[in-house]
């Protein structure tokens, strides 16, 4: 697990919300959803999972997230979110099934039905519903209280539900248009939150068969108001009038601001951008120059409707943008911008407690490092470690930290020059002076202190240096490695002693994540040089031949054998001066002799 995975882990809120994975490619590679976001996520990175989870999560390198207000909105943002990313994780939900909604039609004899499309044909339409059997459960409830056209047959034909009181169409005279408009008023009320009344009078009678042991019956209308009530869940993860909107939401505290942008796309919420930057002016007129940058310099496409929070100048964007600009004050369309500026909120929260966390990791640990140590806070740290096998390619390499974080810029590597054979003391004598001799001679800032990959020998090397030849008076610290080439100890002083470090502070943390660090680059150093000189051919040994006539000689000769057999005419053939083919087949002749 990665720091960066690490510290959003630990900011997560306890609310429901879809969360997406991401690969070292930035792409979406699951998407899931939870009632409880940092219970959930937690679980991928903690304790025991199946193969296949495993698999999910070793290809995890950052994630995000979107808070909703329920559950259910969760399920439906899911659904959405799959559909636009397709994640290869993903095994469910990626057909083209979609969740059902319920219909009624716009026939002469309208009925009330069950579809998975929104279509434009002048049908009412009412959800989507995630729990399909409770959207099934409720239309039968509503077939027995509204006496819609369940058949097809023609007026006058009876049909079995005409029987039961549920079919007027089939009867010899069919309710007029106005009475069909009564009936799918009533529904529509019933479906806008209008159920409260079927709701409280089902609970009346569930009461009463109970009261009259009937348990069966009250077990009946127990289960039709729970279809009720989840059927009745408010969605504001979809709008039913498929249109595109962009739907914006902004937070802002202690000089920093965080917008959220909602992207609804055919009525479905189905992407979301996040941005938390620093600000100066008025939080309305910062959050006005965001928007018109959202659209104008950073090329987003323009929707056919914008909705923005209270306090904002509708006409003001309106005339810059050259769209419809809304304020909505009730209904779906509000509570996605209230949605919009809660996530904004708690990712502004999350900005901060990141802030904390890391000034935690970085800031405060070096002042309390120079506490432990008794000298000022460090804020610059140089370290220095050597990697070489048996004397051969020795380099050393230099990183630097300042306020806790690793200066990349600044990190130097260093080919040993003076030094033979695998003797670190000597090696590291070499590579302070050469450091700081440099530093001393360009006025480049000196550190607060020092750490050097090793124990008492390379510390006393490298205060030698720093005293007795340059006049320098830096803080200097040694590290000691354990078995497990772990750091074990952080050694300060002269003579030398150890400094007690507790293994859980964060002081302890960043000298271990220093000499990591510096170990890290001197060892790629160490193998890239390693490296080329092992594939250096013999050709490079002979001046004047540089990479494009040796891949000249070998592509056309194949082999520095072959070399050695031809003659200078052969050789001058390819465009290369007498002189210089005279030189290569000399120094061939030479090596071969002392191979002899």
């Amino acid at each position: 697990m990665n720091q960066t995975i690490k510290e959003k882990l630990a900011v997560l809120p306890l609310q429901p919300g879809c969360y997406l994975m991401k690969d070292k490619h930035g792409t979406v590679i699951y998407v899931g959803k939870s009632k409880l976001l940092r219970n959930r996520v937690r679980s991928y990175f903690t304790g025991a999972n199946d193969r296949k989870t495993q698999r999910l999560v070793q290809e995890i390198i950052d994630f995000e997230y979107i808070v909703t207000t329920s559950e259910i909105e969760a399920l439906i943002l899911e659904m959405n979110l799959i559909k636009k990313y397709d994640p290869k994780f993903n095994v469910m939900l990626k057909d083209d099934k979609s969740y059902p909604y319920l219909k009624i039609t716009s026939e002469r004899h309208p009925r009330l039905l069950i579809t998975r499309k929104v279509k434009k044909d002048k049908g009412k339409y009412f959800g989507p519903y995630p729990n399909v059997i409770a959207a099934r459960e409720t239309k039968k409830l509503l077939d027995r209280l509204y006496p819609l056209r369940k058949c097809n047959n023609p007026p006058g034909r009876v049909c079995l539900y005409y029987h039961l009181g549920q079919c007027k169409a089939c009867s010899e005279n069919p309710p007029s248009k106005q009475e069909y408009f009564s009936i799918v008023q009533s529904i529509s009320s019933f479906l806008h939150g209008g159920y409260k009344k079927i709701k409280a009078d089902l609970k009346r009678k569930m009461l009463l068969a109970s009261e009259q042991l009937n348990f069966e019956r009250a077990m009946e209308l127990r289960d039709q108001i729970e279809h009720i009530e989840i059927v009745m869940e408010q969605q504001k993860m979809t709008l039913n009038d498929n249109a595109d909107r962009d739907i914006f939401g902004f937070s802002y505290d202690k000089g920093w601001m965080c917008v959220q942008v909602f992207f609804i796309r055919q009525g479905k919420l189905i992407e979301r951008d996040v941005a938390v930057f620093p600000f100066f002016d008025d939080a309305a007129d910062t959050f006005l120059s965001y928007v018109g940058r959202f659209y104008i310099h950073q090329h987003h496409p323009k929707p056919k409707q914008i909705l923005v929070p209270i306090g904002i100048d509708n006409d003001l964007v309106k005339e810059l943008l050259e769209v419809d600009v809304h304020t909505p004050y009730r209904g779906r369309k509000k509570e996605l911008v209230e949605l919009a500026t809660k996530n904004a909120e708690i990712a502004l929260k999350e900005k901060f407690s990141l802030i904390e966390r890391d000034e935690e990791r970085t800031i405060v640990a070096v002042e309390q490092l120079g506490e432990t140590l008794n000298i000022e806070t460090p804020h610059r740290i140089e370290a220095f470690d050597n990697s070489n096998i048996q004397g051969t390619d020795p380099v050393s390499a230099m990183v630097v930290f300042i306020d806790g974080k690793p200066n990349k810029k600044e990190y130097r590597k260093y080919k040993i020059k003076d030094v033979e054979g695998p003797d670190d003391y000597d090696t590291m004598r070499e590579v302070v002076r050469r450091r700081y001799s440099r530093v001393l001679k360009d006025g480049l800032p000196l550190p607060d202190m020092i750490i050097v990959d090793g124990g008492k020998g390379q510390m006393s090397a490298a205060l030698d240096v720093l005293e007795n030849e340059l006049g320098l008076d830096i803080p200097l610290c040694g590290l000691a490695k354990d078995d497990r080439h772990k750091t074990s100890e952080l050694l300060f002083g002269f003579p030398p002693a150890v400094i007690p470090l507790k293994r859980q502070s964060q002081e302890f943390y960043l000298v271990q994540r220093i000499q990591e660090e510096v170990h890290r680059f001197a060892i790629t150093f160490h193998r890239q040089l390693r490296g080329k000189n092992l594939f250096q051919s013999e050709l490079d040994k002979i001046p004047g031949i540089g990479e494009k006539r040796r891949k000249l000689l070998l592509t056309h000769f194949k082999s520095v054998k072959e070399i050695k057999k031809a003659t200078v005419t052969d050789i001058t053939k390819l465009g290369i001066p007498t002189n210089t083919a005279e030189d290569i087949l000399e120094h061939l002749t030479k090596e071969n002799k002392g191979s002899d």
